[in-house]
């Protein structure tokens, strides 16, 4: 699949696949394609060649409706045009779930209070979302996320992704108390732009186009993000961690 904007490819020939109950972390320069790349996965722009599967089904024959119970996408900039409060802000992400001229139920309230006590915002249910400061609209924006309960997990770049901290599984898992709510976090695959500690899987695009893609412990090295950033970065083991800097 080649990606781009207009008359111009940024990555071309991707092809790889993300399997069920993986994180896959995006990596690159500024400018690469990562942002655009995973507007081209959630279905937002078209790809320039080639085809995009959710589920082994071209993302085409997928209604809207469908498709935003299946993959939801976390962008890098998040903006709130109506004034709500944070419950209504996060019960947004229940709409696809709801039936047409329905309420939200007891169950998707529920839900949506569970979202937010996952990303930390436990009482903030009725305060004003215009209130609230930048990474707590961040967290409020994953919560909503959550509980859209998708399959597919898209996530942006921010310099404070959910308070510093990128959604885990367990967060993934926040309504999963009963049948009715989210399946087991196992089922669900997460593509971030962001640290790559959790990832099991990495996506390295280069400024030229190119790209590499495996697991996580044979992408992930000073060699391949040396070459990826064109600055030298070494690696040392603390607690039992990676650690890469920049030497």
């Amino acid at each position: 699949m080649d990606v781009g904007v207009e008359s111009r490819t940024l990555v071309r020939g991707l092809n790889l696949r993300v399997e069920s109950g993986s994180m896959l972390a995006v990596l690159g320069p500024n400018g690469s394609g990562k942002s655009l790349s995973l507007h081209t996965f959630a279905g937002l722009r078209a790809a320039h060649a080639g085809r995009l599967l959710i589920a082994d089904r071209p993302i085409g024959e997928w209604t809207r409706r469908t498709l935003a119970r299946e993959l939801a996408l976390l962008p890098q900039n998040v903006e709130d045009p109506f004034p709500a409060n944070v419950l209504e802000t996060v019960l947004l992400g229940r709409h696809p779930h709801i039936g047409r001229w329905q309420w939200e139920s007891a169950e998707d309230i529920a839900c949506s209070k569970d979202a937010l006590a996952a990303v930390g915002l436990a009482g903030y249910e009725e305060r004003d979302i215009f209130t609230l400061s930048g990474g707590e609209r961040r967290r409020a924006a994953l919560a909503a996320v959550l509980t859209q309960n998708p399959r597919v997990f898209l996530a942006g770049r921010t310099d404070q992704p959910a308070g510093s901290q990128p959604p885990s599984r367990g967060n993934c898992n926040c309504c999963a108390r009963e049948p009715t709510r989210a399946p087991p976090s196992s089922s669900r695959c997460m593509i971030p732009i962001w640290h790559a500690r959790f990832a099991d899987h990495a996506l390295l695009i280069g400024a030229a186009g190119d790209w590499r893609w495996g697991g996580a412990g044979e992408i992930l090295t000073s060699g391949h993000l040396s070459e990826l950033y064109q600055t030298r970065f070494d690696d040392l083991e603390v607690n039992g961690r990676r650690v890469f800097f920049q030497a």
